[in-house]
């Protein structure tokens, strides 16, 4: 029982998320937390030497910004607010869990780490620059936009790297246990994701009826675009034997922040593609995991 329990943990936690949306999302204030737990005990794997800069990384970010404002140039002629949706979806920063995803797929966590850092800063100068050339407005200075996605987004990061770099040199017994139990990530994503699938739906369900049709659009358009990424992802990380950082790294999106850059910039219906990303991604990820369990069983 238990063992069933594990391997479909995910198919759980997003059918869970959807059932009872109007409970989870009630928690979503408390995920950031759950990602610093699950990154701390990533962390605690690393060293200083599998953090570094690669090639890859800049493909990847090349990808991510100039591929985002092409799908809005040829798209933007036909409709704007779907131009906007699927190009957000493409400009998202990585996520701050990738780094969990990956190590749990077997992946290089040093170099999604890395790229983490990387993407969400440089689209925290980018975004506010390339929403200005769409003609969107906005009252928050450049500045200040740039400061207020690099305060959502590098304290997660650098926070729980600090703490596992700390109990590495203090805490050594305890440093060793926590790089043995790998598997809290896993439970601590897994109660992520039904927080977050719940703050989607919930967000989904409390547009009016008169969006739904563009609604439709833009979450078959974010399967396409997520896919996409995933694909195009890995098959550049396999040039250099990174396969699984090329997937994550490009495929798996931070979308709580993307969501508030497109409520703050963008047509507010845009975000809709958005949150039907994150349960596109998030089986994509179950997906990924529930593969590898069974091909180790």
């Amino acid at each position: 029982m238990f063992h069933f329990i594990k391997s479909y943990m995910l198919l759980i936690a997003i059918v869970l998320g959807m059932i009872f949306h109007s409970f989870f999302s009630l928690f979503i204030n408390y995920a950031p937390f759950l990602i610093v737990g699950m990154l701390f005990v990533s962390y605690c794997k690393l060293t200083f030497a599998d953090i570094r800069f690669e090639r890859l990384h800049l493909y990847l970010l090349a990808i991510q910004l100039m591929g985002s404002l092409l799908v809005y140039v040829l798209l933007a002629w036909w409709n704007p607010v779907a131009a906007q949706g699927i190009m957000i979806c493409l400009l998202a920063p990585t996520a701050t869990a990738a780094a969990v995803i990956t190590g749990m797929l077997g992946g290089n966590v040093g170099s999604i780490t890395v790229f983490t850092l990387l993407s969400n800063v440089s689209i925290a100068f980018f975004a506010p620059f390339c929403f200005s050339l769409m003609g969107t407005h906005s009252d928050i200075p450049f500045m200040t936009s740039c400061w207020i996605i690099m305060r959502k987004v590098v304290p997660v990061l650098l926070i729980p790297a600090f703490a596992a770099f700390v109990v590495e040199r203090y805490l050594p017994r305890f440093h060793n246990e926590m790089k043995k139990r790998q598997g809290i990530s896993f439970y601590l994503w897994s109660l992520a994701i039904t927080i977050v699938i719940g703050k989607t739906f919930a967000y989904i369900f409390a547009q009016p009826a008169s969006s739904y049709h563009i609604m439709i659009l833009l979450s078959l358009a974010s399967l396409a675009i997520c896919l996409l990424q995933f694909f195009i992802g890995r098959k550049i990380g396999n040039v250099y034997n990174e396969t699984i950082t090329g997937g994550q790294g490009l495929g798996q999106k931070n979308t709580t922040l993307a969501i508030w850059m497109a409520h703050t910039y963008l047509n507010p219906v845009a975000s809709v593609g958005l949150g039907a990303y994150a349960v596109w991604q998030n089986i994509v990820n179950s997906y990924q995991l529930w593969k590898k369990q069974h091909s180790e069983n």
